[in-house]
C-alpha cells in the first residue's frame, strides 16, 4: 500500500481545525496569570517601550543579583519569548497570535509525521488532532511563556537532525544547529538540543537501520558536528555579545547552581547558599530522597501530561520498536537526556515546570508515536485473539483516545478560562503605597505588571536577610502573602514583631500583610 500523501484540502482543514481551538483557549485567557508569562511578557513590553532589555525587579532567584534596579534583564530567563512579545508592540493580545501560530506548526508538524511515518490517513489526522488537543499543555501554549515556542523549534531542530542523518546531508545539520540556538535562546535547557545533534553525528552506522542506497558513502562526522555547531555559534553570537557587556560572561553561569539545591525555596536563598560543599554535606539519603521525589513526579508529568495517561505506554512501544530508525535517533536521545537532567541534575527546578517546558518539543512525536504504538498493540492482540477486527478496533480505539485528549483539554482549559491577573496587588497598591514604593513580595513581577512598581522577591531567609536586603535595594515596603518562605512565618502570623518593619493595616485582602520598612 502506497503511504498516503495529505491533500492541500486536508493540510487546510487540520490547520482550520487548530486555528479554531487556539483562538477560542486564547479569548479565554486575556492576560499572564503565572510568574513565567508575566516575566517575559512585563520584558516584552519595556523593550517595545523603549527601556531595553531591563527589569525593575529581581523576580525570581538572587543568583546573579545586581546590584541596584532596574538592571540587565534575562539573567535567569532567556530572551526569545519577550522579543516576540516586543515584536507584537507589547500587545499580550498581539504576541498571543505569535505563539497560537506556533502552536498551529506544532499540528502541522504532526499531521506530517502521522502520514509520513504511519502511512495512513487515520495516523495523520490521529497525530494532528492530538496535538490539538493536547491536555495539560493546551492553555499554556497561548500565553506568554515558552511552551508553544520551543515546542516547534525543539521539534523541529530534532526533525532536521534526524533528516540530517538519515541523508548525511551537512545542510540539514546546520539548519538543526540553529534551530538549536533558537531553542536556547527560548529555553536555558535549549542547550540539549545541541548535544542531540552531536551525539547524532556520531552515532555509528551499525546501530541504525538504514535503508540502502540512504547512507553517505563515507561518513563525514567531523563536517556534520562542524555544521550543527558553527550553524549555532552564529545564531548564538548576539546574545553572546549582550551578555558579554551586560554581565561579563557570554552566558550567566548562575543557573547551574541549581544543580546545587537542597529545596525549592533556596533558588530566593539570600545570600545565595547553593554549592557543591553545601549540596554534598546535606547527606546521601537527602539526596536520593530528593531525586527519588523527581523521578516519581517527574514520571507523572511523562504519563498524564507527555502521553495524555493512554499513549504513554504505546509511545514507548512504537520507540522500541523504531528506535535504530535514523529518523527517530534525535527524539529517543532528547527525551532520555531531558529525564536524565530534569531528574538528577536540575531535580527541583526540573520538577516544578523544567520537564513539562522543555517536553513540548515531544509533543507532536508522541501524538505521532503513540497512534502507532496503538496500532502495534492492536496487532499484537490481534494475533492471539482470532475474534478481533484489527483494523476496525484501531479506528474505534483511535477514536477514544481522541475523545479522551479531547475532555483533558476541555478540563485543563476550563480551569484557566476567563482567569487574568488577580488584582490583589493593585488594590492595596492603589490605596496603601506611595507611587515611589519598592516593595519585596511573593512575585516582583506579578506586582509590577498590576502597578508598575518595581521590588525584590521575599528571600528564603528570615528578618535579618530582609533588612538587607532592605538597604541594598531600597525596599520601602514588605508584602507577605500565603505563600511566604519559612522563615517569614512568625513575621506573617503576627508571632514575631521586627523593628524595622511597621505593619500596615489592610482590609482588601485578609491573606496579605504589609509593612512598612522604618528610615
Amino acid at each position: 500500500m502506497k503511504p498516503w500523501k495529505p491533500p492541500r484540502s486536508a493540510w487546510i482543514g487540520m490547520a482550520a481545525i487548530a486555528v479554531s481551538v487556539a483562538a477560542i483557549i486564547a479569548a479565554g485567557i486575556p492576560g499572564p496569570t503565572y510568574t513565567d508569562a508575566y516575566y517575559y511578557y512585563n520584558a516584552g513590553r519595556r523593550l517595545a517601550e523603549g527601556q531595553g532589555l531591563t527589569d525593575p525587579y529581581v523576580a525570581l532567584t538572587y543568583l546573579n543579583a545586581p546590584e541596584s534596579l532596574p538592571a540587565p534583564s534575562h539573567t535567569y530567563w532567556m530572551p526569545l519569548v519577550s522579543l516576540l512579545v516586543a515584536l507584537a508592540g507589547g500587545s499580550f493580545r498581539g504576541a498571543q497570535i505569535i505563539f497560537a501560530a506556533c502552536w498551529v506548526g506544532m499540528v502541522l508538524l504532526a499531521f506530517w509525521l502521522g502520514a509520513t511515518l504511519g502511512g495512513r490517513a487515520r495516523h495523520a489526522w490521529a497525530a494532528g488532532l492530538l496535538t490539538v488537543f493536547c491536555g495539560y499543555y493546551a492553555p499554556f501554549l497561548v500565553t506568554t511563556d515558552a511552551f508553544a515556542l520551543f515546542g516547534l523549534l525543539g521539534a523541529l531542530c530534532l526533525l532536521a537532525t534526524g533528516l540530517g542523518r538519515l541523508r548525511g546531508d551537512w545542510r540539514l545539520y546546520a539548519l538543526a544547529g540553529a534551530l538549536a540556538a533558537l531553542g536556547h535562546l527560548t529555553r536555558a535547557d535549549g542547550v540539549l538540543l545541541l548535544f542531540v545533534i552531536l551525539a547524532v553525528a556520531v552515532t555509528p552506522d551499525r546501530m541504525l537501520t538504514l535503508q540502502p542506497g540512504r547512507a553517505a558513502p563515507r561518513r563525514r562526522t567531523l563536517i556534520y558536528m562542524g555544521a550543527g555547531l558553527l550553524a549555532y555559534l552564529l545564531v548564538m553570537l548576539p546574545w553572546f555579545i549582550r551578555n558579554l557587556a551586560a554581565v561579563g560572561s557570554p552566558l550567566p553561569i548562575g543557573g547551574t547552581a541549581t544543580i546545587w539545591l537542597r529545596g525549592y525555596n533556596e533558588l530566593v536563598s539570600y545570600p545565595p547558599s547553593m554549592s557543591a560543599a553545601h549540596f554534598w554535606s546535606w547527606g546521601a539519603g537527602n539526596i536520593l530522597q530528593s531525586r527519588w521525589e523527581a523521578f516519581t513526579s517527574n514520571l507523572g508529568t511523562f504519563i498524564a501530561v507527555e502521553g495524555l495517561v493512554v499513549l504513554a505506554p504505546l509511545l514507548l512501544l512504537a520507540v522500541a520498536g523504531r528506535w535504530r530508525q535514523p529518523m527517530l535517533l534525535p527524539v529517543w536521545l532528547y527525551a532520555a537526556l531531558l529525564h536524565l537532567a530534569m531528574t538528577l541534575v536540575f531535580a527541583y527546578p526540573g520538577y516544578r515546570g523544567g520537564l513539562f517546558h522543555s517536553a513540548a518539543a515531544l509533543l507532536p512525536w508522541w501524538m505521532a508515536l503513540g497512534v502507532l504504538g496503538l496500532d502495534t498493540a492492536v496487532d499484537w492482540i490481534a494475533r492471539r485473539r482470532r475474534s478481533w477486527r484489527p483494523e476496525q478496533a484501531k479506528r474505534v480505539f483511535t477514536a477514544g483516545v481522541i475523545g479522551l485528549a479531547i475532555l483533558l483539554t476541555v478540563l485543563s482549559a476550563g480551569r484557566r478560562w476567563g482567569q487574568g491577573s488577580s488584582g490583589r496587588y493593585a488594590r492595596v497598591a492603589e490605596a496603601l503605597l506611595p507611587p515611589d514604593a519598592v516593595v519585596m513580595s511573593n512575585d516582583p513581577a506579578a506586582l509590577y505588571y498590576e502597578t508598575g512598581l518595581p521590588g525584590v522577591v521575599i528571600p528564603d531567609g528570615g528578618p535579618e536577610a530582609v533588612r538587607a536586603l532592605a538597604e541594598r535595594y531600597g525596599i520601602t515596603h514588605v508584602l507577605l502573602d500565603e505563600n511566604r518562605t519559612q522563615p517569614l512565618n512568625a513575621l506573617y502570623e503576627g508571632r514575631e514583631q521586627v523593628d524595622f518593619l511597621l505593619p500596615v493595616a489592610q482590609e482588601f485582602d485578609p491573606l496579605l500583610r504589609l509593612f512598612a520598612v522604618a528610615p
